[in-house]
């Protein structure tokens, strides 16, 4: 007679996962080990300093513009969106009235939020000097 716990159709797929949890942690853990025991303990200047053919290496201010994050983010909210209308066209004559006016509806949030970054200049383009 089998013990309940192994008849499950699931059991050798839950001990597969235990044994594979264990094996990252214990690679993880000799891994660390290994890296530390290792690893160079020179810390001379000349040796950590950045590589680079031509003159030394001079620190530029970081002057990103906020504009580029903001368009990108734009362009993620807008076309992550836009995904979403694929699998609508593919049901759509499964979905009937009800899918068309969710659509309907979608695609006047998406109006409304294309406006208001539009009133708000988030598509305009500021030179910074």
């Amino acid at each position: 007679m089998e013990h309940a716990s192994t008849a499950h159709p699931y059991f050798g797929v839950f001990v597969l996962f235990v044994l594979t949890f264990g094996a990252f942690i214990l690679t993880t853990i000799a891994a660390r080990f290994v890296s530390r025991r290792l690893a160079a303990k020179d810390t001379e200047k000349i040796k950590l300093s950045i590589y680079e053919c031509g003159p030394e290496v001079t620190k530029q201010p970081n002057r990103i513009s906020p504009q580029f994050y903001l368009f990108a983010l734009l362009f993620l909210l807008f076309d992550v969106e836009i995904v979403f209308m694929f699998p609508w066209a593919i049901d759509f004559k499964i979905l009937g009235w009800f899918g068309f006016i969710e659509m309907l509806l979608f695609i006047l949030l998406l109006t409304i939020g294309f406006i208001y970054a539009w009133k708000k200049g988030a598509l305009e383009w500021h030179n910074i000097k």
